[in-house]
């Protein structure tokens, strides 16, 4: 995967070079002009597109996900969250992972935004949805997931963003994002 030079903001890519590649990730190797004139490299990784849902029932109670994530080593707390398949929109991968993860339909979804969970050099754009009017169902699992239903006061997950029991970006900012929303 090597291209011309050309300009990248301040910096100027002389080459680009695929490192490795799965259906999860791929690994870009650029060789660069820094901002400074001097050469260097940078590596980005590219994650596939996602979506965080922010489940709430008419109680204001939140559903999330509890689940060991690999990558972190530990159980975690999020909103629902996936990667977009090739082909699919954002929304329909939001009702697709609520109904897979958390057994939800909801009958009313808002667009809340877009977050960039890092922006150095990770490319991960993560749409962000609040679902509502919820009808609770059976999980539908895949063979990598363990997920476990946490049903919470929604005035109780924000404080778990504040404390940091609550780490996943996508979901902090979403969390955060329908508070606000509900305070205006």
């Amino acid at each position: 995967m090597s291209s011309p030079t050309r300009q990248h903001g301040p910096w100027q890519i002389i080459e680009s070079r695929e490192v490795y590649c799965d259906p999860w990730i791929r690994l870009r190797r650029d060789e660069v002009i820094r901002p400074d004139g001097q050469p260097g490299s940078y590596c980005v990784v590219d994650l596939k597109p996602g979506v965080s849902v922010l489940a709430i029932d008419d109680d204001n109670n939140a559903y999330l996900t509890e689940e060991f994530h690999y990558g972190v080593g530990r159980v975690t707390v999020e909103t629902v969250s996936g990667g977009i398949e090739p082909g699919d929109n954002a929304l329909a991968t939001a009702k697709r992972e609520l109904k897979e993860e958390l057994g939800i339909e909801a009958a009313h979804w808002t667009d809340v935004g877009t977050v960039d969970p890092f922006t150095a050099n990770v490319v991960s754009p993560t749409k962000l949805y609040l679902a509502r009017g919820l009808t609770l169902g059976e999980q539908q699992l895949e063979g990598t997931e363990k997920i476990r239903r946490v049903k919470l006061p929604l005035q109780q997950i924000i404080q778990m963003v504040a404390s940091s029991e609550i780490t996943h970006a996508p979901s902090c900012v979403l969390i955060l994002k329908v508070a606000l929303q509900n305070h205006k």
